[in-house]
C-alpha cells in the first residue's frame, strides 16, 4: 500500500494539487519550498503596523505562512537580486577560492561599491563579503562578467529562478539595479532566501558577518566591508539576509533569525525608511506564534 498525502501548490489559485509519497522527500535540486497558507488561513492574521508596500512572514521550519501582504505581485527587487547572482557565481565558480579579474566596466556601476579598481584579481569568495555586505554593485558586475560571459550569466540567473520554483522573477542586471522587467516578488524573495540558507550554507555565513578585513595582497589592496544590514546589531538571533534601496524598489529587507532552534524569513518591499523597522515587528509576531508543519486540508490564498 502506497500512503499519499495532498500538498498544496500554493504558488497557483485554486483545485491545482501535488500528489507526493509522503516518503519520498524531494530532491534538493527541485525543492521548490512551496510554502503552505493552512496556518494562516486557519489561525488568521493580525493588524499589524506594516508601511510595506509587500510582505510575507514564512516559518523555515513548518514550512507555513504566518503574515502576508500582496506577496505574489512583481516588484523592483533592488540588491535583494543580489541573493540570485550570489547562487549562480558559486555554481559556475564551483569554488570560492577561484579568482576574478575586476574589469573596467564593473567599476563603473554606482552607487554601492565595495570599492574595486579595475584590473585587481580577488577570489570569488572576497568578492561575495563586498556583494552581501557593501552591497557592492560593482562585486555583482565583477562575478558576472568574469566567470562567464556577462550575458550568459544574466541567462543562468532566470534559469536559476525558474528552476528552484520562482514564478514572479525576472533578471535583467546582476546588481538589482532599477531595468525594465527586472522584478521579483515578496513570495519569491522569500523562497530564494530559504533556498540560499538551507542548499548554500558559505552563503548565509557570508550574510550573517557584521564586519570583516581582507588583507591586501599582491593583486588587491585591503577591503573593510561592513554589513549594511542593522538587524545584526539591533535583533536578537538575527541571521542575516540583504538589504535593498533604488528610486523603483524603496527600501526592502529579506532578514533570517533564528531563536530557540526556530527559522523565520521576511521579507519586506517598498518601505523606505521602515524596512527594518517592519521586519522587526514581523519576527517578533512570528517568534510569538507556532505553527507545526501541516499537509491538509488545502487552503486558499488569502486575499
Amino acid at each position: 500500500m502506497v500512503t499519499t498525502v495532498y500538498v498544496a501548490r500554493t504558488r497557483t489559485i485554486p483545485f491545482q494539487f501535488n500528489f507526493q509519497a509522503a516518503s519520498a522527500p524531494a530532491a534538493k535540486t527541485f525543492d521548490h519550498f512551496d510554502f503552505s497558507y493552512y496556518w494562516l488561513a486557519t489561525h488568521g492574521q493580525p493588524n499589524l503596523a506594516i508601511h510595506g508596500q509587500a510582505a510575507f512572514l514564512v516559518d523555515l521550519d513548518a514550512r507555513q505562512v504566518l503574515w502576508q501582504r500582496d506577496a505574489e505581485t512583481s516588484r523592483a527587487p533592488a540588491s535583494l537580486t543580489k541573493m540570485v547572482t550570489a547562487m549562480v557565481a558559486v555554481d559556475d565558480s564551483g569554488s570560492l577560492d577561484h579568482v576574478v579579474q575586476v574589469t573596467n566596466d564593473a567599476t563603473k556601476v554606482i552607487p554601492s561599491l565595495m570599492g574595486l579598481t579595475a584590473g585587481e584579481s580577488l577570489t570569488v569568495r572576497d568578492l561575495l563579503y563586498g556583494l552581501f555586505l557593501d552591497s557592492g554593485n560593482d562585486a555583482a558586475e565583477a562575478l558576472a562578467v568574469d566567470i562567464v560571459p556577462r550575458d550568459r550569466f544574466m541567462r543562468q540567473m532566470n534559469q536559476k529562478a525558474k528552476s528552484i520554483g520562482l514564478t514572479a522573477s525576472h533578471f535583467v542586471t546582476p546588481s538589482g539595479l532599477d531595468a525594465p522587467g527586472h522584478g521579483m516578488s515578496a513570495h519569491d524573495l522569500a523562497h530564494t532566501a530559504a533556498y540560499l540558507d538551507t542548499y548554500y550554507p558559505q552563503l548565509a555565513a557570508i550574510a550573517a558577518t557584521k564586519d570583516i578585513t581582507i588583507p591586501a595582497t599582491a593583486t588587491h589592496k585591503a577591503f573593510q566591508p561592513h554589513n549594511l544590514n542593522p538587524l545584526l546589531w539591533s535583533y536578537p538571533g538575527a541571521t542575516g539576509l540583504k538589504t535593498g534601496l533604488t528610486d523603483n524598489a524603496g527600501g526592502c529587507m529579506v532578514a533570517t533569525a533564528t531563536r530557540n532552534g526556530r527559522h523565520l524569513i521576511v521579507v519586506v518591499m517598498n518601505a523606505t525608511l521602515h524596512s527594518a523597522e517592519d521586519a522587526t515587528t514581523l519576527l517578533n509576531f512570528g517568534f510569538s506564534v507556532h505553527p507545526t508543519r501541516a499537509f491538509g486540508p488545502w487552503a486558499p490564498i488569502p486575499h
